[in-house]
């Protein structure tokens, strides 16, 4: 039996660039654009009336702003994935889009087929960072992250198993757990398992935030 089509608000203001966006992505078995939005207000009101498997947000939207509507998209739906959007990659605009909760982000230049794999990574609980975000993400690690929570954080990474920390890096790289499963050739169960004691030995709340803390540790070749 097919599994149910991946359902996607879809927000962009710039109505022509939606729209292509929309006929590509619909082309693409398993994915169904069920809302759109030209602007965070109104995809805030989408998330109250639709069931949705992950927002693709801009950031560049008027009014509200994609920063903030992420922030609220978050607020109000915690489990829903975010995946930006944009045109930018300025270190602070990255810092702010981990900040506010998305589990993702991607170049608008970036190939049709990367974006959707971008969105079937984020929807299934993968974390993805466009290339150029994660040389940022690297840099602004180094040079903003005071020695006091490196320390503390240290502590609770050297607390992880080598497997652990093998699954980390892996979870940094954007892997899902089907992948990393068949990567480790262990069952995908004790993927979860070895997941779930992750995120509770470095006290983050979800994958992206472990991710984070991968770039910060250099587990990423």
């Amino acid at each position: 039996m097919a599994s149910s089509p991946l359902k996607i608000l879809l927000v962009e203001d710039d109505e022509l660039f939606r729209l292509g966006l929309r006929v590509r992505l619909e082309r693409e078995p398993g994915l169904e654009i069920v809302a759109e939005a030209e602007d965070g207000e109104t995809a805030i009101e989408r998330v109250k009336c639709h069931s949705l498997n992950i927002v693709v947000l801009d950031l560049g939207l008027p009014g509200l702003g994609g920063i903030e509507a992420c922030r609220q998209i978050k607020a109000l739906s915690p489990h829903l994935p975010v995946l930006v959007l944009t045109s930018h990659t300025q270190k602070a605009l990255i810092n702010r889009i981990i900040e506010v909760g998305a589990q993702g982000y991607c170049l608008k230049g970036a190939p049709s087929q990367t974006l959707i794999l971008a969105i079937q990574s984020v929807a299934a609980g993968a974390s993805w960072w466009d290339s150029t975000a994660t040389t940022e993400i690297r840099a602004a690690f180094r040079n903003n992250f005071s020695p006091t929570p490196i320390s503390n954080s240290d502590k609770s990474t050297h607390t992880l198993t080598r497997r652990e920390q093998e699954i980390l890096a892996l979870i940094a790289d954007g892997k899902t757990n089907q992948e990393i499963a068949q990567m480790l050739y262990i069952a995908p169960g004790t993927v979860r398992v070895h997941v779930h004691a992750i995120l509770q030995k470095l006290d983050v709340r979800d994958r992206t935030q472990a991710a984070v803390i991968a770039v910060q540790r250099n587990l990423i070749d």
